[in-house]
């Protein structure tokens, strides 16, 4: 979502003032934030650091017993998290690199930390007021060669810390500074590479940036650090990664490719009307493992630590249903450290062109002394390694499919070193489950897909996209409910419907009209006076009738890095740095303290987590979001809305679904294919449906093949609520775009919405081209009284899903007000 326009003064000053040492934190927080919970800092710490992803190290790392000369501004200027509504949090403190590691004991050069910091102090980053055009990067503090040199005499390594940012409405751009390296990062590269035996590289950066430069250097930089975003104890983390304090085990869940015309999205990313999927099924590692893997710098998965293991499938019980592998892993090295195990499938070519690997399962072990071992169980369900045949090829149109021949299963630490340990045998096409066609593009165009050359090598080849078949009206008549007979107010209050004196249906029975549309929409501002200052907005009880028959207002706050409030909050780590750790079970733990948090500063709903896929290395948002993989992004964001919701609040996972750029968000239409949506852009949003059912769930502002996501009955109806049964409310991004159902002229607006069972408006009011209004609009009673229009048992059904949210909500919101 945008800023308020109230709090778009681009001011991130609270964000840049670092903290020193450990006891400074005890001060600070007596004058920001006395409630922040130590436990959460601890984790947040824990999970930046096992985010960190240690690509390359020649024994240079760790830094214990070297002096280290440390270079570039962000050591001081640290990049914590990246710009927008995910990450625009008033933080009580930030540690920064320099600081970290002095915390950490490394023997620091104190001359030139000095000269560093003094130079900072006085040049202090510029953030514009303009809504997304912060900086990518900051510049650089000059440096002469013979300074390097200097600093060579009194440290042995150096670390050159480089920096990088983007975010809501500001993607990363293919120029230098942002993508690439500037000229001044490449100077400083060469005199400190030249000047020093030893040196480190550290990448603060939320997003894939390129890394090509690296080959120039060779050996001469011994070790390269991705230091995803980790939020306020995030360069503290990394400072312990490198001082050897905390073991690197961070894997990386993108591709990181030799240039960034090698991933398959380039040519279709960025346009600002609408962008062709034309890569398909084919994103990221399923591209390049398939089609380039010569064209790889660093797959997929992969991650080195400090010390080594050894990883033996030492049991395989497999039926026709599933394969269970018994994995142990053993520390083979002389430092503790965490493994984690990866496994992959493949499947025969036949009528659907497959990917030569795909995620199916992961595991993290503990953390493994030297010589220690332990033992993972590891699940591959058949039936998963299907493939949806969106165009009749098998014969078996809208049908999730085996199609018949071997699966090869393979184990290993990262996608290109996993190793084939077994495989699964379908004699003949097996239909694994029959679906009807959803949101298949209208506009055709061409994809990719599988070919062989006469040696039996991969070779791109092109197909035209299936399109659209499916009469949208007839399948949203015959789904119309049943309308609830109005009987009045007859004194039920939903606290009776709570404790089973009442059922929901005779509560909803006695609402009005109005009360129901006002169900339908937010209090139609942010910064609501109902919920917790600063919110983003309140749904529920918008008004004294139905705040009178017990239904609570219920607060919403951003997001997947912190609460965005007026009070100060925790800032943790990004949305990639947790994916990083491929640690599910550090990652719920995280997200219940978090949830904790809520519960002190009076938010209700999360928006987080962010979870669309990492399609090209440039959206601006992939900080908030996990990984160009499904598997890795719907276990992570599982584990984080069933670590909030274990608390007793809610989780919001957003932006369902395709919303992979920020250029022109609100008007963009995503074309993909049926297959590419359900394999991968829905894929994610199933796992965390299915296994953490979270209570709420934010729609995109993008259009997905024509149809924009607010008003998506075959996404949100279809697909979301009748195949995977999902039962709660379904809220838009903030504010939504005017459009007339193209099938019932009657429903515009707010009634179109409704019908497509996205239940909530946020904040609730209009937006025009002046910018978001404070006030809502009638199209829902318009329609209503509309022939061929909204029906009531319509609009019963969506105050059914919000009124089941206050019920869940309601004791948390009573809690609070007894507080108050």
């Amino acid at each position: 979502m945008p800023l308020d326009p109230a709090i778009e003064s681009g001011d991130r000053s609270h964000t840049l003032a670092p903290v020193e040492s450990v006891a400074q934190i005890s001060t600070l927080l007596l004058d920001t934030d006395p409630t922040l919970d130590p436990a959460l800092a601890r984790t947040a710490r824990q999970a930046a650091a096992e985010g960190v992803v240690l690509l390359r190290n020649d024994g240079t790392l760790p830094l214990e017993g070297h002096r280290v000369a440390v270079f570039g501004r962000v050591q001081i200027d640290w990049f914590a998290v990246g710009y927008g509504s995910g990450g625009d949090v008033k933080v009580p403190y930030i540690w920064n690199l320099l600081a970290g590691l002095r915390d950490a004991g490394i023997q620091v050069d104190g001359e030139l930390a000095d000269r560093y910091a003094s130079w900072a102090a006085t040049h202090r980053p510029t953030f514009t007021a303009t809504w997304g055009q912060w900086p990518h990067h900051f510049p650089e503090m000059p440096i002469s060669a013979g300074d390097v040199a200097a600093a060579a005499l009194r440290a042995d390594t150096a670390v050159v810390a480089i920096g990088r940012a983007a975010g809501e409405a500001r993607e990363s751009v293919l120029e230098p500074g942002s993508y690439y390296l500037t000229a001044d990062e490449r100077a400083l590269l060469d005199a400190v590479t030249d000047a020093f035996a030893h040196t480190v590289v550290v990448l603060d950066a939320g997003n894939v940036m390129d890394l090509s430069w690296l080959a120039d250097y060779d050996r001469r930089i011994g070790a390269v650090l991705y230091a995803w975003q980790g939020g306020m104890e995030g360069a503290r983390a990394v400072a312990g990664v490198l001082a050897g304090e905390l073991a690197p085990s961070g894997k990386l869940t993108d591709t990181i490719a030799r240039r960034y015309t090698d991933y398959p999205s380039a040519p279709n990313f960025g346009h600002p009307d609408a962008n062709e999927y034309v890569e398909d099924v084919f994103v990221g590692y399923r591209y390049f493992e398939t089609f380039a893997p010569e064209r790889v710098l660093f797959p997929f998965g992969y991650g080195l630590g400090y010390t080594t293991f050894a990883v033996t499938v030492v049991d395989q019980e497999k039926d026709a249903a599933s394969l269970r592998l018994t994995v142990e892993v053993t520390n083979t090295g002389s430092r503790a450290g965490k493994e984690v195990v990866q496994v992959y499938a493949g499947g025969p070519d036949g009528a659907l062109g497959k990917p030569a690997r795909a995620l199916v399962a992961f595991a993290k072990t503990a953390l493994l002394q030297p010589g220690e071992r332990e033992r993972l169980e590891l699940t591959v369900r058949r039936d998963h390694l299907a493939s949806y045949d969106d165009g009749g090829a098998t014969g078996h149109r809208s049908c999730w499919v085996l199609e018949p021949g071997e699966y090869p299963v393979f184990v290993g630490t990262d996608v290109r070193s996993a190793a084939q340990v077994a495989a699964f045998h379908v004699a003949d096409l097996h239909v694994v489950r029959r679906l009807t066609e959803v949101a298949a593009p209208v506009v055709p165009f061409e994809r990719l897909t599988l070919g062989r050359e006469v040696d039996g090598s991969a070779v791109i080849a092109r197909e035209p996209v299936p399109t659209a078949t499916a009469l949208r009206r007839d399948r949203i008549t015959a789904g119309l409910p049943r309308e609830i007979t109005p009987t009045g107010d007859r004194g039920i209050g939903l606290d009776a419907v709570g404790s089973g004196a009442a059922s929901l249906d005779e509560f909803i029975a006695q609402l009005s009209d109005d009360e129901l549309a006002l169900l339908a929409r937010g209090d139609v501002t942010m910064h609501s006076p109902l919920g917790a200052p600063g919110n983003a907005g309140v749904l529920g009880g918008v008004s004294e009738s139905l705040r009178a028959k017990g239904v609570p207002p219920i607060t919403t706050t951003d997001g997947p890095s912190g609460l965005r409030l007026s009070a100060y909050a925790s800032l943790l780590p990004s949305g990639t740095a947790l994916a990083s750790t491929w640690n599910t079970d550090l990652v719920r733990e995280l997200a219940a303290l978090h949830g904790e948090e809520m519960l002190r500063k009076g938010s209700d709903v999360l928006l987080s987590p962010g979870m669309n896929i990492h399609r090209d290395p440039l959206c601006g948002r992939n900080f908030e979001y996990f990984s160009e993989d499904p598997v890795v992004t719907g276990s992570i964001a599982a584990a984080v809305v069933g670590g909030v919701q274990s608390v007793g609040v809610s989780a919001c996972p957003k932006h369902f679904a395709a919303n992979n750029q920020e250029t022109n968000r609100t008007r963009n239409d995503s074309r993909v294919s049926e297959r590419a949506l359900r394999e991968i852009y829905l894929r994610g949003f199933e796992i965390c449906i299915r296994e953490a059912k979270p209570k709420t769930l934010m729609t995109s502002y993008n259009q997905i093949n024509g149809v924009w996501a607010h008003y998506h009955h075959d996404l949100v109806t279809t697909v979301l609520r009748d195949e995977w049964g999902y039962e709660g409310v379904v809220i838009t991004d903030w504010w939504m775009e005017d459009a007339v159902d193209p099938d019932f002229p009657a429903l515009r607006d707010n009634a179109y919405r409704v019908r497509a069972q996205v239940d909530v408006l946020m904040p609730g009011g209009v937006k025009t081209e002046a910018g978001p209004q404070s006030y809502a609009d009638d199209t829902i009673l318009e329609s209503l009284a509309a022939d061929d229009g909204l029906t009531r048992g319509e609009l019963q059904r969506t105050a059914g899903n919000v009124l089941r949210l206050a019920l869940a909500l309601k004791p948390v919101v009573a809690a609070r007000t007894l507080e108050g």
